[in-house]
Formats: C-alpha cells, sequence, structure tokens
C-alpha cells in the first residue's frame, strides 16, 4: 500500500520562529481558486477585510460584517492545505470588551477552521489580545495605519511623517508584542519607523507600505496583479490582469454577436 506524507499547514509558532530569519511570504485572498494559487508560495494567507472594498465595492472596510469574513475565510480555509490562515476581525467585534472579542474570535475560528484572527490597535487593544491569547485565541495585531480607523485618522495617510509620532508608534509595537500577539502588521509606516520597530520587538513585523526591513510583506493580491485601478503608490504591480480580462471579455462578447463558437463535430471529434 502507498502511502502520501499528510501536507501540514504552517503553525502560529513556525511564524513565530521566523523573526530575524527568511523573510515571511503572505498575501491576501478571498476565495478558494486564489487561495489554492496563493498557498503553494506563501507561509500564511490573510483573508482581510479590505474584501469589504475589493470584492464588493464598499468605500471603507468599516461596513464589513462578521458573517461576510466567515464565508471567505471559509472558502480560503477550503482552497488551501499548507499556509497558516489568517482571518481579519471587521469592525465593531471586538473593541467593546475582551469578552465580546473572545466571543467573535471563537466563532471565527471554529466555522472558518483557520489558525489565527488578525485585529487592529496598538497599546488600546493589548488587554484585548492577551485575554484571547490566554484562552487559546493566536492573534496577529495590526498598528501604523489602520484602515478600519480610517475616519478617525483623516483618511489613508502615512504614519510617522512627523518624528515626534514615533514614540506613540513604538509604543504600540512593544505592547502587543508583550500582551502575546505573534506577529504584527506594520502599515503605512514611513520606513525608518518601522525598521526601527522591527529591531525593537521580539515578534515578526510584517510590512506592508512600511519597511523592507521587516521580517516579512504582504500586499493586497488583487493589487499586485493589476487589478485595481487605484492601486497604492507603494504597491509593485507584477502582472496587469485588469486588462487581460478585459480584453477577454471583449473578444467574447464579439463571439457571441459573430456565433464564432465551435461545431459539434469539433467538441465531440
Amino acid at each position: 500500500m502507498s502511502t502520501q506524507a499528510q501536507i501540514r499547514r504552517t503553525t502560529v509558532p513556525q511564524i513565530a520562529k521566523r523573526k530575524g530569519g527568511e523573510p515571511i511570504v503572505s498575501l491576501t485572498s478571498y476565495h478558494a481558486h486564489t487561495a489554492a494559487i496563493v498557498d503553494k508560495f506563501a507561509d500564511f494567507i490573510l483573508v482581510g477585510d479590505s474584501l469589504g472594498m475589493v470584492m464588493h465595492g464598499m468605500e471603507s472596510t468599516v461596513g464589513v460584517p462578521l458573517d461576510l469574513m466567515i464565508m471567505h475565510g471559509k472558502a480560503v480555509v477550503r482552497g488551501t492545505q499548507k499556509a497558516l490562515i489568517v482571518v481579519d476581525m471587521p469592525f465593531g467585534t471586538y473593541e467593546e470588551s475582551p469578552q465580546v472579542a473572545f466571543r467573535n474570535a471563537a466563532k471565527i475560528m471554529k466555522e472558518t477552521g483557520c489558525g489565527a484572527v488578525k485585529l487592529e490597535g496598538g497599546a488600546r487593544m493589548a488587554e484585548t489580545i492577551h485575554f484571547l491569547v490566554e484562552r487559546g485565541i493566536p492573534v496577529m495585531a495590526h498598528t501604523g495605519l489602520t484602515p478600519q480607523s480610517s475616519h478617525v485618522m483623516g483618511g489613508f495617510k502615512t504614519q510617522g511623517r512627523d518624528e515626534s509620532s514615533w514614540d506613540a508608534h513604538r509604543e504600540d509595537a512593544r505592547a502587543v508584542a508583550e500582551a502575546g500577539a505573534f506577529a504584527v502588521v506594520l502599515e503605512g509606516m514611513v520606513e525608518p519607523l518601522a525598521a526601527k520597530i522591527t529591531t525593537e520587538i521580539d515578534i515578526p513585523t510584517i510590512g506592508i507600505g512600511a519597511s523592507k526591513d521587516c521580517d516579512g510583506q504582504i500586499l493586497v493580491l488583487e493589487d499586485m496583479l493589476g487589478l485595481n485601478p487605484w492601486t497604492p503608490k507603494f504597491v509593485k504591480v507584477y502582472g496587469q490582469l485588469g486588462p487581460m480580462i478585459e480584453d477577454s471579455v471583449r473578444r467574447y462578447a464579439e463571439d457571441v454577436k459573430n456565433r464564432a463558437f465551435p461545431t459539434e463535430e469539433e467538441i465531440y471529434r
């Protein structure tokens, strides 16, 4: 009887141990078929609440409901075998209290089968992070530019341009690390600040629009594939699928109008 080696998913401790080592590769994904592709290369996949804007045409991530995150989280888990799957906790599901956060985080993990959750906020969320981790919920933190707080921040603005704000950002990173987060996303942060934070804390930093010296990097898949007409300036675009899809649809529409489809003989020969 032949046996196949069982594929084991990357675990939270394995990601945590990558601090200062080989850079951690990550991308977002929201559905099974792209997740299956990303799974071949990524250490972890984030089911980000950015799906509200990317998949559902919302103006921000604030309106994303918990059930939508769970639905997409299930799809990504089903489409993957290797990567650690991290699911974002959407706005309004964790800020009220640690107890509310635990209830919603547990729901996400039980219903999706993911390996960890991510939540936004620095020192103000440290108590909640500690509460979750103590009760068996692995947490990835997210500081710097936090999209769920974009209304308070006055938009999607790069953080740390004023050096007088650096201490607050450094304290946020220290607080989430000490609270038990296994990694932290640093988003929209000037490079010298992100690089400094990376050297100061004991957990991996995952950059997005931050320093190349972070312990890993993440991008929104649709941004790097050229599917977003408003791609952020910090994104390196690796493909141009938007124009490719448009051209394919145009040619299909022309074939329909011209009845240019395979004949029965061509199909069954």
